[in-house]
This record gives structure tokens, C-alpha cells and sequence, in this order.
């Protein structure tokens, strides 16, 4: 029982009703978010480990109870482990097995990562995703999935929240956002280990993830297990039911946000938008910050690097009404105010 040895006493006894439920939640959570449906060609993100071995086996028994999709699996060698060989070997071997195309990419990440001056963590999600995205081109698929699970959830809503997050932070990580799917987002890490110990996958583990080198490191290996162990042992339920309320409220205030984006909008083209400084002014500061990021969404893509600082200058400088003013608040946008308007534009 090599995962369950590993698990702690309040959790052993549950592993027997874990193991058998597992597929049950994911053909659940698959009911109601529809992530998979008939015809979808998907690229499943497999490392080797646990998690993604994990999510590969249930999407096979999704296969043979009758779901018809097309997998294909994109594998990407760091080259930082010295068992990284090993690594793509066994998940190699485990798709020759079961006939699955596979697509597999070698990248150093940690060279990457000194030359774009960016941390190896950050190097290594870029040229995975960059790779995801690559095969999913080549094979004319429409969805990419990966093995995020209610663990790793709860451990990005607890990193947002010691930077500083709004409450679109403690929303944490989507069941689908796009194309990505992540059909084990509600399954703990336990019952994967669980489903992988009682199916004989024999998954690869990555010895750097005990590293303390990493803060997601230190949040999984420390600050969790102690929370559990003196003052919650349902802390990661307790995280991700927080994560569903924020989910539902920010889904209904992003209904709002779009329907007074609509109302002071006042021209979009690509790479700009405008929008009536008045009008603006006299909404709520809640919605001015929905606004701002809905916007600055539109125009870029994403929102990436913009801080609640950033939003809450560019709401300082449309209430001042300062003109020819121009703030660059993540170094890719430029917000500034002429002639009575707002102008959000791409740089």
C-alpha cells in the first residue's frame, strides 16, 4: 500500500470509501460543468505523478463507460531532476500500453529560466502551457486538461490571500477556464494517491515538491498539515467551500460589472477602449474596480501583473479628472484620460 502508508490516521479510515468514489465525483462534477462531452479531442498535461497519471486513468474509464473523446497526452522533460528520464520513460511506456498518442517535448527549463531572468517555476508552467497549446494545434483538439485537485485549489486561494487578494483571488482555480479543463478539481490529494494505490499505477514522484524552496512548497508541507493537525483537520474542505461561495458571488457581480461596462462604454476597437469618465465617476468604487479589470481583461486578454494598487491609482486618477494623464499599471497596458474619456490601450 505505498500511498496509503503515507496518509494520516484520520484519513485511513476513509480511503476504502475514497477509492471506490473517485469516478463517481468526476462523472458528477462532469454532469453539471459539462468539461467533457461527446467529440471533444483533449490534451491531457501528464507529468507521471500522482495526480496526472490519476486524471489519465479516469479519463479512460470515462471512455469505456461510453463517453466518446479523444485523448492525446503532451509530456514535457524539464531536464532538472535527475530522474527525469525516468520520468518520461514511464509515462512513454504507460501510453504504448493503453494507445495513446503521445507528444513529448525536452526543454531546459532552468537555462530558460536564467535567460529570461524569471523564476524556474514560473519558466517551467510557460513551457508546458506553451507546449499544451502547441500540440493542441498540431492535433486539432479542443480542450486541454490538467490534474489540478481540491489541494492544489486550496493552496493557490491561501497563496492569493497572503499577497493580497481581492475576491477574485479567493475564487482560486476554475474547473474550466477556456479550453483548460480540470475534471479532478474536487478530488483531494489523499484519494488520488488512494485510486492510484488500489489501481496499481505506480506513479512517478517528484522528490523537489518536499523541497522548501518553493512558497507552494512550504504551504503544502507545512503550513497546511499544521492548520490541520491544530485547528482544522477539514482545512482544505473548509478552503474550497470558500472558494465556491466567492465562485457564485463573483459570478453574479460579473453580471452587474458587464451590464454598467456596457452602459459608460463608449467605443472598442483592438487594442483600445474607451469609456465616458462622467458616467464612470458615479459608480460604485466596487464596480469602478470591476470595471477597470473587465476592461483591462478585454483589451490584453488576461490581467495579469495588475495589483489592486494599480486599479486603485486609475481610480484616483479618473476622480481627479487629471488630463493627458497616463498610468502603465502592469507595463503592457496604458490607461489614461483625454477630453472627458477614459482610454485603455494596449502597449
Amino acid at each position: 500500500m505505498l500511498f496509503v502508508q503515507r496518509l494520516s490516521p484520520l484519513l485511513v479510515k476513509e480511503v476504502k470509501f475514497l477509492k471506490t468514489n473517485l469516478l463517481e465525483k468526476v462523472e458528477k462534477l462532469n454532469e453539471m460543468e459539462k468539461l467533457i462531452i461527446p467529440g471533444d479531442s483533449i490534451v491531457v498535461g501528464v507529468s507521471g505523478g500522482p495526480d496526472s497519471i490519476c486524471l489519465l486513468h479516469i479519463l479512460e474509464q470515462l471512455q469505456k463507460n461510453g463517453l466518446n473523446f479523444k485523448i492525446t497526452v503532451a509530456h514535457v522533460n524539464h531536464m532538472i531532476r535527475e530522474n527525469a528520464k525516468l520520468d518520461e520513460k514511464y509515462v512513454t511506456n504507460y501510453c504504448t500500453q493503453h494507445e495513446i498518442p503521445i507528444f513529448v517535448k525536452k526543454f531546459d527549463v532552468e537555462e530558460y529560466a536564467k535567460k529570461n531572468k524569471i523564476g524556474t517555476e514560473e519558466a517551467g508552467r510557460k513551457i508546458r502551457y506553451d507546449f499544451f497549446e502547441e500540440i493542441s494545434k498540431k492535433t486539432k483538439a479542443n480542450k486541454i486538461a490538467t490534474a489540478h485537485n481540491a489541494n492544489d485549489n486550496a493552496e493557490t486561494v491561501i497563496l492569493n490571500i497572503i499577497r493580497g487578494c481581492g475576491v477574485d483571488g479567493l475564487k482560486g482555480i476554475e474547473a474550466q477556464n477556456g479550453k483548460y479543463i480540470r475534471p479532478l478539481i474536487n478530488i483531494k490529494r489523499c484519494e488520488i494517491e488512494a485510486y492510484c494505490d488500489e489501481n496499481k499505477l505506480d506513479p512517478r514522484i517528484d522528490e523537489s515538491n518536499k523541497e522548501l524552496i518553493y512558497q507552494r512548497n512550504k504551504v503544502r508541507n507545512v503550513m497546511i498539515p499544521y492548520i490541520e493537525q491544530e485547528f482544522n483537520d477539514n482545512f482544505v474542505e473548509t478552503i474550497n467551500r470558500l472558494s465556491k461561495i466567492a465562485k457564485e458571488d463573483a459570478s453574479y457581480l460579473e453580471g452587474i460589472i458587464k451590464s454598467e461596462y456596457e452602459k459608460v462604454l463608449i467605443k472598442e476597437q483592438e487594442g483600445i477602449i474607451t469609456l465616458d469618465l462622467k458616467q464612470f465617476n458615479l459608480l460604485d468604487i466596487v464596480i469602478k474596480k470591476g470595471i477597470i479589470r473587465y476592461t483591462i481583461n478585454k483589451v490584453l486578454g488576461n490581467i495579469q501583473g495588475l495589483s489592486v494598487i494599480h486599479v486603485d491609482d486609475i481610480i484616483t486618477m479618473c476622480s481627479k479628472n487629471i488630463g493627458n494623464k497616463y498610468l502603465t499599471p502592469n507595463k503592457k497596458i496604458k490607461v489614461g484620460i483625454k477630453n472627458k474619456k477614459i482610454f485603455f490601450e494596449a502597449i
